[in-house]
């Protein structure tokens, strides 16, 4: 029992980390709303499909937050969190459901959608509708491109049957 615990606390930490990189590693300023686009998106989605809708969430939330973090974005942390955790969780949640088991892109696609209109809804309480309106279509594609790739990944590595172990 504590080396199936740790097994996936050890899992859920190298995701996390693999999200924080991922996000840092390609990181576009968008001066509109002084955040940015990242890759981060497809490793929340892989999480959620891995390791369901609590990996989503605490991969999504402390990886993303944590990647904010260390690039400077600090005020934007406490939101990435909640907005990020929630994207995982939800698309880990409708991962469950019967259409999420036939179209796992359909889900991921929705907590892409979650994550742009989250943030909206926090940046217009941070630098108006105007400017908050400006960031949803790049974050639109941040998670869609985000989504496809999780989706052709998780197939890829259910293949290679590494995460059955």
């Amino acid at each position: 029992m504590k080396d199936e615990k740790l097994k996936l606390m050890t899992r859920y930490a190298v995701m996390i980390a693999l999200t924080t990189v991922m996000t840092m590693v390609v990181h576009i300023p968008t001066p509109a709303t002084k955040g940015y686009l990242n890759l981060g998106d497809m490793v929340v989605f892989l999480a959620a499909i891995i390791f369901g809708k609590s990996g989503g969430f605490v991969v999504g939330g402390l990886g993303s937050a944590l990647a904010d973090i260390l690039l400077g974005y600090t005020h934007y942390s406490p939101i990435t969190f909640v907005v990020k955790g929630l994207e995982g969780f939800f698309a880990g949640a409708l991962l469950e459901t019967k259409i999420g088991q036939k179209a796992p892109i359909v889900p991921t696609a929705i907590g892409g959608v979650w994550m742009a209109f989250g943030y909206y809804i926090a940046e217009i309480f941070m630098y108006g509708r105007e400017a908050a309106l400006a960031g949803v279509p790049g974050n639109i594609v941040q998670g869609l491109l985000g989504a496809v790739v999780a989706v052709v990944l998780s197939v890829a590595l259910k293949k290679t049957k590494v995460f059955n172990s």
